[in-house]
């Protein structure tokens, strides 16, 4: 199976602010962005397309018009709790700096861990790939997620993650064999 995994557009919301599952909107670059993502994915015949059911994923994968959009909550981004919304400059620093320390482990306050986000993404794409062997799929998602499946795919611990940059409108490709997954290219 080759996964196609394509982050939203860029957000029509402030620099610094933690947004995680927040709900937010496209910006106003989204036509361009669209466009520049269609030229990316130009020829390749989806079997299945999914998308997290957040807008900026939802509204991108009707616009790619690459077929039939399946929204699994899995695809979600990490949920940053108390921290949604708020600006990353407002969290209290030493409670940030713990949880920086070890996101893999642990949560923000109500939210999730990166290995709960993980997890969850880890059984999409066994599930997925139980199914739809040797096909092409588009998933449109977040940052969080491409960054978890990646990790996943070369056996990595999660720690560290963040350093992996995964741009706005990008595509990366994960290819899903017998043997051994194969990274075919990261934030194109």
């Amino acid at each position: 199976m080759n996964l196609h995994l394509i982050r939203h557009t860029s957000l029509d919301i402030p620099s610094g602010v933690c947004y995680g599952q927040s709900d937010v909107d496209v910006s106003a670059n989204f036509a361009l962005e669209c466009s520049a993502l269609s030229a990316k994915l130009d020829g390749i015949q989806f079997d299945a397309v999914y998308a997290s059911p957040l807008q900026r994923c939802t509204k991108l994968a009707q616009a790619l018009n690459l077929g039939q959009v399946q929204e699994d909550a899995r695809l979600k981004e990490l949920h940053f709790g108390d921290w949604e919304m708020q600006p990353w400059d407002s969290i209290p620093r030493d409670i940030f700096d713990v949880w920086a320390h070890d996101y893999a482990h642990l949560s923000p306050p109500n939210g999730e861990s990166f290995t709960q986000l993980y997890h969850r993404t880890k059984t999409f794409t066994e599930e997925v790939s139980s199914h739809l062997h040797g096909k092409n799929v588009a998933v449109v998602t977040h940052g969080g997620v491409i960054r978890a499946m990646l990790a996943d795919a070369l056996n990595i611990p999660l720690k560290g993650l963040f350093r992996l940059v995964i741009d706005h409108a990008s595509v990366t490709q994960i290819t899903l064999s017998d043997s051994v997954p194969r990274i075919q290219f990261v934030n194109r």
